[in-house]
């Protein structure tokens, strides 16, 4: 059993080899990223398998509106994930207990906040956004039971974060598989068994990441050696608190820009029609998982950075942040070479429509070559967060969203207009993407070589 302990034990990235540090931090997160992609794939597919083309559209149209609506959470959990890192690797037991503990708290805040609102919102948002008729009732259906169970999805990314700060990949990875085995089992139940359409897969979302949740909660109030979680701790210290809102806003606005410029460019995509929906959320499942190795490695690296500035080793940092860039870019051109060899095969997963399969592979070969440039995006963002410097990847997605690729998405597509195509070229939402991504990484690169991100370690926030 003790093999078993220390597989589980939090992973002190502070000594070491760096390479080997992120690998091994990087692959469980990684299984773990993939098990969490599932939740939304499985969605997908009971619903393009069970009940039609017109409910994977909607499933797929419900999607901007909830990650712009979850917003709160990713700024909550990124900024809790650097905060535990840099304190674990400072063992700085106190703060360490009292950052958790305003966690918690300001989590549970979050969570009522977006029931009411979101729940409120759901419909109008999907009105505004020109969401056909056909399934405007399907979409709301969703998104309400998702909104009204907020916090089960909440706990889970943030508490998992919090783990993952720790350096513990390990139980988020077993608790998220569970997690994925109770949603597709209960969304076959749901939908297959009991005919409940779309409200069933959101039902079955639900539940699971209630489960996950409790199961990550479980696991810190464990975790005795590393810090303190007393009633005394759960409360909202007030510079805990401040320093979760200062390092987690930037995530959090990085992620409502990227939402709502996925909502802008989905009023786009909803003009082209269903089929076209329908194709684009078949491209942007396959899309979760072909990312799914950047985010790891990007989150892997804001530990690693987060533990390592904690404990006032920069030149591991920097050490660590080429050799993670490197595995990443490798990993990213695997994918990119699968995606165009066997890419029919995975759409072919989601409909049995030859049309929606050809219409998806076709976008899908646009955005492949992009991962590559992703890579480098989110591993050196990844370390810009660690260290404490949130705004820089903040300012980099502004620019990549509403400068470049919503302006240049409506663009190419008026431009391409024509007596054949009278609406304009489907392909141009997203060659504007590709172009985004392109220009993304070269920024992003250029800012973490000037290394003004070496000057934003916690202890100066005091």
């Amino acid at each position: 059993m003790e093999w078993l302990k220390k597989l589980f034990a939090p992973v002190d990235m502070t000594v070491g080899r760096p390479w080997e540090d992120i690998l091994i931090f990087t692959v469980p997160m990684l299984i773990g990223n993939i098990a969490q992609q599932l939740y939304n794939t499985v969605d997908s597919v009971v619903v393009g398998k069970y009940v039609g083309d017109n409910a994977l559209a909607a499933v797929g149209s419900a999607g901007p509106i909830l990650n712009l609506l979850i917003v709160l959470f990713i700024g909550i959990s990124v900024g809790a994930s650097i905060m535990v890192s840099q304190y674990f690797g400072a063992r700085n037991r106190e703060d360490l207990s009292r950052t958790i503990g305003s966690c918690i708290v300001l989590t549970g805040l979050a969570s009522l906040f977006v029931m009411v609102v979101a729940t409120m919102l759901s419909r109008p948002l999907l009105v505004l956004l020109g969401t056909p008729d056909s399934i405007l009732d399907w979409c709301t259906s969703y998104l309400h039971i998702l909104f009204l169970g907020a916090a089960g999805m909440a706990y889970y990314n943030i508490l998992s974060g919090v783990l993952r700060g720790l350096g513990d990949s390990i139980s988020a990875l077993v608790y998220l598989i569970v997690a994925s085995v109770t949603n597709i089992v209960l969304d076959l139940v749901f939908v297959a068994q009991f005919k409940m359409g779309v409200a069933g897969v959101a039902l079955a979302t639900v539940i699971a990441q209630a489960v996950s949740a409790i199961l990550c909660l479980w696991k810190l109030a464990r975790m005795r050696d590393l810090f303190d979680m007393k009633w005394s701790y759960m409360r909202l210290s007030k510079m805990h608190t401040m320093n979760i809102i200062k390092l987690g806003v930037p995530s959090g606005v990085t992620q409502a820009i990227m939402s709502m410029a996925m909502l802008v460019v989905q009023s786009l995509t909803n003009s082209f029609g269903e089929q076209f929906i329908a194709a684009n959320v078949i491209v942007m499942r396959v899309d979760g998982f072909a990312m799914l190795p950047n985010f790891s490695f990007g989150t892997a690296m804001t530990t690693y950075a987060g533990q390592n500035i904690g404990a006032r080793a920069h030149d591991r940092v920097t050490q660590g942040a080429k050799q993670g860039t490197l595995m990443g870019l490798g990993v990213s051109a695997a994918i990119t070479a699968g995606i165009l060899l066997f890419g029919r095969s995975l759409m072919s997963i989601f409909t049995n429509t030859e049309a929606l399969v050809e219409m998806s592979m076709n976008m899908m070969r646009i955005l492949a070559v992009g991962y590559i440039a992703m890579a480098v995006i989110q591993c050196l963002s990844g370390v810009m967060r660690g260290a404490g410097d949130t705004m820089t990847p903040m300012w980099i997605s502004l620019v990549m969203t509403i400068i470049i690729r919503v302006p240049l998405a409506y663009g190419l597509v008026y431009l391409t207009r024509s007596t054949q195509f009278p609406q304009g070229r489907k392909e141009c939402i997203f060659v504007s993407l590709l172009i985004s991504w392109l220009i993304g990484a070269v920024m992003t690169a250029v800012c973490y070589k000037r290394g003004k991100w070496k000057e934003k370690a916690l202890s100066d926030r005091r």
